[in-house]
């Protein structure tokens, strides 16, 4: 009965996935349906003009207001583009840095940048940009300098740390012969690394960049902040625009009828694009390293096999081209100057998480030690002075009811996943599709299925467990993929050996196989908490925007840290306070990275026997 119950209650969790990214198309779907019936959904893709009117119900023959989108979605591809040039350029030259350039001594301090970088919130990003970034470009801008640029840039950063991690881990997976043997035939070291290493690992670096479109497209509040959010096209760097994500945020709470089902519309538009990003990352992914090595088989022509040619003038003219950039690349000498641009990289990525996080520090520290109240005070409504007691509260009740909700699911999904299923069965099959789904869905449109599914059953309003539910479904994916890593590195002999000293399926599992793989899942889980603590879109809609009283129960609603760091920089009337929750936000994210690293260190060394 014992190992039949624990096989029915992983498999439980597993389909509760599936439910979950099923639930999240189809109630999206169906919310949107009536809107695009009413809008025409070439009128609402293609449609240039953006003024909705709150009277408009979907019973009206005609409507009052227009709704197209068309200037939003070249907002949102201009800004993903403007980001990809910013980070995934930086993020390549630095992977290349970190993988071959950097010094043994600094490798290690370095790594840890680029995940601290990983760990800052998305409104931190959006705040610095407004207070540091957008005073700078004004200097040279004819505004206040939002736009593309300041856009691209804060993009740029956001997604750097994607793009590093993935990139460095694919140069790092090409074969040392390949660098060996290009070093044997005279290549320099920057030669060998540029002209042999990278091109090999290229399918690698193409999915970084991949996943890197996926987190931009689906960036909302740093977006928000520094974008301008106007209607408008974005035909300068420093045109107000306005994006797909920043639409829904800045709407959805006064929306009426047809213009909430056009915002979740909105939301559907979006999450197709998402999909055909994360579709393309899989297939790209997939043949990572191998597939380099593959292909060069493939190349090879086979026996009788007909030989393909193209035109003559098609030809000449590639060779022309080929030849041109190769001569251009020898005078220049490409592979030095490529080298150059890795190093600068490195500092470039230092300086930028150096400066985030300093200037935050610097600005936030002074208010906050010489205003104790604004972190101990209590909460006085239509009081002058802001306490941010209340958020911490919340956020707190926040962490720990959706960590109780998504660990537990995590944990069984991936234990069904790797110590129980086929890699055949369709369950597991549409299990895996479906964490991969929901991986990449936006933290906004999460936001717009708890408003939909969560706040209704709910009380029908705003609560600070409608929002800990949604957020669990976000962290469905994350734990279930770290804690599925874990598992599979445990050993297949400590298994076997337990299984044959008498021990069952499940009592192997409890005793043996997540106790070896309990490092990594302290660290998911760990990291998981920091990504509650750094969320705002999903909470806007489902749990409140409005800083009030200390929470009495989860019924309750109230603002977290990260809204309410986006509420009280909104206006600028409320700087100083600002600064200091930026603080608050940056030492609870960063130490709890810091501590999931130590804490893996410290238990990968105890379960190796070692003593320190």
């Amino acid at each position: 009965m014992k190992e039949t119950g624990g096989r029915a209650l992983f498999a439980t969790a597993a389909v509760i996935c599936v439910i979950a990214a099923i639930a999240i198309f189809g109630f999206m779907f169906a919310r949107s349906a009536p809107a695009f019936r009413k809008i025409g959904v070439m009128s609402f893709i293609f449609g240039e003009e953006w003024s909705p009117a709150r009277e408009d119900r979907y019973d009206d023959e005609t409507l009052a207001g227009s709704y197209g989108i068309s200037k939003m979605v070249v907002g949102t591809m201009a800004a993903t583009v403007g980001a990809v040039a910013v980070g995934g350029t930086l993020g390549y030259y630095t992977a290349v840095f970190l993988a071959f350039f950097c010094p043994k001594r600094c490798k290690k301090f370095f790594s840890a940048m680029v995940r601290l970088l990983a760990g800052i919130p998305s409104v931190v990003y959006g705040f610095f940009g407004i207070v540091f970034l957008l005073p700078l470009l004004s200097n040279i801008a004819p505004n206040n300098g939002s736009g593309l640029l300041a856009t691209s840039l804060i993009l740029g950063i956001m997604i750097l740390p994607t793009v590093v991690s993935l990139s460095q881990t694919s140069l790092e997976a090409v074969p040392r012969t390949w660098y060996e043997g290009a070093l044997a035939l005279g290549a320099t070291h920057a030669r060998a690394v540029f002209g042999t290493v990278t091109k090999a690992a290229r399918s690698g670096i193409c999915a970084s960049l991949l996943l890197g479109v996926g987190r931009a497209l689906g960036e909302t509040m740093a977006v928000v902040m520094v974008a301008g959010n106007s209607v408008a096209w974005p035909d300068g760097l420093f045109r107000s625009f306005r994006t797909m994500t920043a639409n829904i945020v800045m709407e959805m709470g006064y929306a009426g009828e047809v213009q909430q089902g056009a915002l979740v519309a909105t939301g559907v538009v979006l999450l197709v694009f998402i999909l055909l990003v994360d579709l393309l990352f899989g297939a790209i992914s997939g043949r990572a390293v191998s597939g380099a090595v593959a292909r060069r088989t493939r190349r090879q022509p086979k026996e009788n096999a007909p030989a393909r040619s193209m035109p003559a003038v098609t030809e000449r003219f590639f060779r022309t081209l080929r030849d041109a950039k190769e001569a251009l690349g020898y005078k220049l000498n490409a592979p030095r100057l490529n080298a150059g641009c890795a190093i600068g990289a490195g500092v470039l990525t230092a300086a930028a998480l150096l400066l985030v996080i300093g200037f935050v520090l610097v600005k936030g520290l002074p208010p906050l030690l010489s205003k104790p109240h604004l972190l101990f005070g209590q909460y006085r409504f239509n009081s002058e002075e802001i306490t941010v007691l209340p958020s911490l509260v919340t956020t707190l009740m926040t962490v720990l009811l959706s960590l109780a909700v998504a660990v537990p699911l995590g944990i069984c999904a991936a234990i069904y996943l790797n110590e129980y299923a086929k890699k055949t069965s369709p369950l597991v099959r549409m299990a895996r599709a479906a964490i991969d789904v929901l991986g990449g869905v936006p933290s906004i449109v999460y936001g717009l299925f708890g408003m939909i599914v969560f706040v209704p059953l709910i009380r029908g309003t705003s609560t600070i467990l409608a929002g800990s539910l949604t957020v669990s479904v976000m962290l469905l994916p994350t734990v279930v993929r770290s804690t599925e890593e874990s598992l599979r590195s445990v050993s297949d002999s400590l298994r076997e050996g337990s299984l044959a000293l008498g021990a069952g399926k499940v009592r192997t599992i409890m005793k043996i196989v997540l106790p070896s793989a309990l490092p990594g899942i302290v660290s998911a889980v760990i990291l998981s908490m920091g990504r509650v603590i750094g969320e705002s879109a999903p909470f806007i809609y489902t749990m409140g925007s409005v800083i009030s009283a200390v929470p009495k129960s989860y019924l309750d609603s109230n603002a977290t840290l990260a809204v309410a760091l986006y509420r009280l920089s909104g206006e600028g009337w409320y700087l100083e306070e600002a600064y200091a929750t930026a603080v608050i936000l940056v030492v609870l994210v960063l130490g709890l990275n810091c501590a999931a690293e130590w804490i893996a260190g410290r238990l990968n060394r105890k379960l190796k026997g070692e003593s320190r």
